[in-house]
């Protein structure tokens, strides 16, 4: 029993510590470094330890250490308990969420390289990641700030529109392959048509692709669906309010839920794990799978941070727009057609 528990702890040590936090870390200077390759600057050199600067990678570091011995404050008028607590609720639910992403195949017939319970499936990816729109809605209701205010009201409203055009973006996949639990999904993608193309969901359901990939870097309020914390416009919206580790973990939870969204994708379109004409239980051919997942996870997240560089701030009006009435038909007549392929191949 004492050995279980040390492999459970060691496994969400890794996870958790490396994978979540340290990617989450390593995101915030990978952000600066294509925001300066794309604009034509230095990007981040200055932070460096002994004379080493290790191209900029010192300072995540830096952040962290600065964000330690910020002056913490919370302001007079605003709702202290429901204050402290927003930045957990949203640091919180995408970490949670990890536990349905399995990271490599089975190992000896048992799930090494999944945290949770192979049953929960995609469904509580979904319901897990979904709570974190209270935390942001809390802290802009409770700092009482109307520039807070107004970012926790376009947080909500934008959440709420594009949770609708993600589940239409999955409900395809869910069809194609018959199984909302990843490992099956992953195992269905695994086929390959005529011994050669890999029935990747990419393949399948190329418009629920591209459906899942706007609505879900709305999700994560990135540009150009950065509404809620428009600096233009209202400060830095709902997190206007919040200084040292309490604003480090809003800081946090947007970079970690980019690496959610990418894994989330992998497994989905990619076929997480799956490398075509490689099977076996051996020690290295997991390895080349458990790296084939990390890399397609790699190169979502570079999509998003390309998206991110590249494409101008929508108006809160368009950003509505586009998820009620583009991303919401198009799910649904991907739905439809994607049944009508089902029935008439059956």
């Amino acid at each position: 029993m004492a050995e279980y528990l040390l492999w459970v702890v060691a496994r969400v040590l890794l996870l958790f510590l490396v994978f979540c936090l340290g990617g989450g870390a390593v995101l915030s200077w990978v952000e600066r470094r294509m925001s300066a390759l794309i604009q034509d600057r230095v990007g981040p050199v200055r932070a460096s330890f002994l004379g080493i600067k290790m191209f900029g990678l010192l300072h995540p570091i830096a952040d962290g250490i600065k964000m330690l011995f910020k002056e913490d404050f919370v302001p007079t008028r605003a709702d202290r308990v429901l204050f402290f607590f927003a930045p957990i609720i949203s640091f919180a639910p995408p970490l949670i969420a990890f536990l349905a992403i399995p990271f490599g195949p089975p190992i000896g017939g048992q799930e090494v390289l999944l945290l949770g319970d192979t049953q929960m499936g995609v469904l509580f990816l979904l319901a897990a990641a979904s709570v974190g729109i209270y935390g942001h809605t809390l802290a802009g209701w409770s700092s009482n700030n109307k520039f807070s205010l107004l970012g926790a009201l376009r947080t909500s409203s934008q959440l709420f529109s594009y949770e609708v055009g993600l589940t239409l973006s999955l409900l395809g996949v869910f069809m194609v392959y018959g199984t909302i639990i990843p490992q099956q999904l992953i195992a269905g993608q695994s086929e390959l048509w005529w011994g050669v193309v890999p029935r990747w969901g990419i393949i399948t359901q190329p418009v629920g692709f591209l459906l899942f990939m706007v609505a879900s870097i709305a999700e994560t309020k990135r540009a150009p669906f950065d509404l809620p914390e428009a600096d233009s416009e209202l400060i830095a919206g709902y997190s206007t309010e919040y200084s040292s580790m309490r604003f480090a973990l809003f800081f946090l939870s947007e970079f970690v839920g980019i690496l959610l969204v990418a894994a989330f994708g992998a497994v989905l379109f990619l076929g997480g794990w799956h490398v075509p004409f490689l099977a076996g239980d051996q020690w290295w051919i997991i390895a080349i799978q458990v790296c084939a997942f990390l890399g397609k996870t790699a190169l979502l997240v570079y999509l998003q941070m390309l998206v991110r560089w590249t494409l101008p701030r929508m108006r809160i009006d368009q950003v509505l727009n586009l998820g009620w009435k583009f991303l919401l038909p198009i799910g649904l007549a991907n739905v439809i057609a994607t049944a009508v392929v089902l029935l008439l191949v059956s």
